[in-house]
């Protein structure tokens, strides 16, 4: 049980793709550029265990093989003598940024994507002031990230934020109903570009063009978007985004990215916490032959969007080397197109066994979700099925990836029939 939810098998699948010696260990598919080598689905790229049936991605994604062993040589490395210092972490930045069409000089690392939530909620300047105390509002809605809507709830209650939440209506967020609250001391425009519960997509660029009118700024957790749905931060206008590493981008837990659009740093979005992976050079005042001054060191702070203060996890980042080029091989679109007629058949078939559809059915996320009436009886028959996709309290999730296929829907789909 984790967050309400059942999730079969996840703790083997993760241990098979994290432990070397698993067969097939020795296929670099990240490496091959030909155009058959990129077809989808990619199952032999990852070493899911056999009669398991995977449709969980926007839970934890698996490690592809590729990202499998370069935590094993990175392993490896941390047991010897010497640390594996062959990797670049700015280099990996600039791999995601690559991604979302973003600078690497506006990527930073964040443990998570609620850290660099509640990074952009407390640094954000208001005529030179904090968020909280001003007479600002934050504008919202209910299927942002549950997390995010809990630091926005705390600070309404400890400090009279005004948070303003719009309600779903068919499952999905009207614009006109995020355009009735926004006025000009909306500050803040919170969203989830995807949502975790149900797949529903805000038109992104809708969003921004409508908050930059009121003078507002807008923050989206792409956490259930980046890896599989494209991200153009350039075109769409975003001022802000974060999204942890473990789900679509085939990363590990302890690792995100921050996104602060460049010409609002310092001026627009200040650094609330600091350290010394934020200067751009250190100086000691107390060795020999150090340069005299009246304190032990003295430092120059960077100027791009470095808002770590210390190290952040370098087996995730030795993973991201290999699985970042990857989906970019493979192409995001693509992975976009590949999983459209698995979600068709979705539609089609669940409601025909009592599922009722909770995504609404013009989506193309990588999250398709159902109500259902016995929760029990489904949980038991995807656990004898060796099926695993989400079940919570009251509705069921399938989210599916570059390895699944047609099969595996008709698996489950026979699973609960």
């Amino acid at each position: 049980m984790n967050r309400r939810e059942f999730v079969s098998g996840v703790a083997a699948l993760g241990t098979v793709a994290a432990l070397p010696g698993v067969p097939g260990g020795q296929t670099t598919p990240a490496a091959s550029s030909s155009a058959a080598d990129l077809l989808l689905p990619r199952k032999a790229d990852f070493a899911i265990p056999a009669g398991e049936t995977y449709i969980n991605g926007a839970y934890v994604h698996p490690l592809p093989i590729v990202g499998r062993e370069a935590l094993r040589r990175y392993a490896e490395s941390r047991s010897g003598p010497v640390l594996d210092t062959h990797y670049d972490r700015e280099a990996v930045k600039a791999q995601f940024a690559a991604l979302i069409n973003a600078k690497p000089s506006e990527i930073s690392y964040v443990p998570n994507t609620s850290t660099g939530e509640n990074l952009v909620v407390n640094g954000l300047l208001v005529n030179g002031r904090g968020l909280v105390g001003t007479d600002s509002n934050v504008v919202t809605d209910a299927l942002h990230f549950e997390g995010a809507l809990l630091n926005l709830g705390e600070l309404k209650r400890r400090s009279g934020l005004d948070v303003r939440i719009v309600m779903p209506r068919d499952f999905r967020i009207d614009l006109k109903d995020l355009e009735r609250v926004i006025d000009r001391k909306t500050k803040l425009v919170e969203i989830s570009l995807v949502a975790m519960a149900n797949g529903f997509q805000h038109d992104l660029k809708a969003v921004c063009d409508l908050a930059h009118a009121h003078g507002a700024y807008v923050y989206a957790d792409i956490v259930q978007a980046a890896g599989n749905t494209p991200i153009d931060v350039r075109a769409s206008g975003v001022d802000f985004a974060a999204c942890s590493t473990f789900k679509w981008l085939m990363g590990d837990f302890g690792l995100g990215f921050l996104y602060v659009k460049e010409e609002l740093l310092d001026r627009v979005l200040k650094r609330t916490q600091y350290g010394y992976y934020q200067a751009a050079e250190m100086q000691a005042h107390f060795l020999p032959g150090d340069a005299p001054a009246s304190t032990p060191y003295s430092w120059t702070l960077n100027h791009d969007a470095t808002f770590e203060t210390g190290t952040s996890g370098s087996g995730a980042q030795h993973i991201l080397m290999e699985t970042l080029p990857y989906l970019r091989k493979i192409g995001i679109e693509k992975i976009q197109a590949h999983r459209q007629p698995l979600l068709k058949k979705l539609r089609e078939e669940m409601p025909r066994l009592g599922f009722g559809l909770l995504t609404p059915p013009e989506s193309t996320s990588a999250i398709i979700s159902f109500t259902m009436k016995d929760r029990a009886k489904v949980i038991d028959r995807l656990k004898k099925a060796n099926v695993n996709v989400r079940v919570a309290e009251d509705f069921l999730r399938v989210s599916p990836s570059v390895f699944n296929d047609m099969g595996d829907i008709d698996k489950l789909l026979e699973a609960l029939s």
